[in-house]
């Protein structure tokens, strides 16, 4: 059973998140984790959460154990590229490239145990637009009934004020 995960437009270049998939490739799911939590990079953080991610889909979608699996295939593409001017001297403008990264992560089970199909989801019955749109009717009634519920109390307790004064 393969569970894939994607993080796209990562704003850190693809060259610096190599460097940091390049050591968890291969790896049990778990140890990659720990390597990852203490590696001194900025794009292991993203690595992190992608694997992560990638675990909790194995884990929530396929009831996959988590000790079971590992990073069958990692790989960084390059995204987008965000271009910005540097301003130099004589009026002239340098280029700077923002580049972007997109992740995807492949997680695979050390030994395989059979599952083939993701669980079931329960998808609720469609609600037509009439059904929703009478709802709504229904709650502006209640809420404006209760409105003026609270306009009588206070209009009551001005009069009962005055009465009381009054008796005084």
């Amino acid at each position: 059973m393969e569970v894939r995960a994607k993080a796209k437009f990562v704003r850190i270049s693809p060259r610096k998140v190599r460097l940091v998939v390049d050591l968890v490739r291969g790896l049990g799911a778990v140890k990659a984790l720990s390597q990852l939590k203490f590696v001194n990079k900025k794009s292991a953080h993203p690595v992190y959460k992608l694997v992560e991610s990638g675990l909790a889909n194995a884990e929530n979608n396929y009831n996959l154990d988590r000790n079971n699996l590992f990073i069958k295939e990692i790989r960084v593409d390059e995204g987008k590229t965000l271009k910005r001017i540097f301003p130099r001297a004589y009026g002239r403008a340098a280029p700077i490239r923002k580049r972007t990264s997109h992740i995807s992560v492949v997680i695979g089970e050390i030994k395989d145990s059979g599952v083939v199909e993701a669980k079931k989801q329960e998808v609720e019955a469609p609600v037509s637009l009439e059904e929703l749109s009478k709802q709504a009717e229904e709650g502006n009634k209640k809420n404006t009934k209760k409105k003026i519920d609270k306009k009588d109390v206070k209009k009551e307790k001005k009069k009962n004020d005055k009465k009381q004064e009054d008796n005084k």
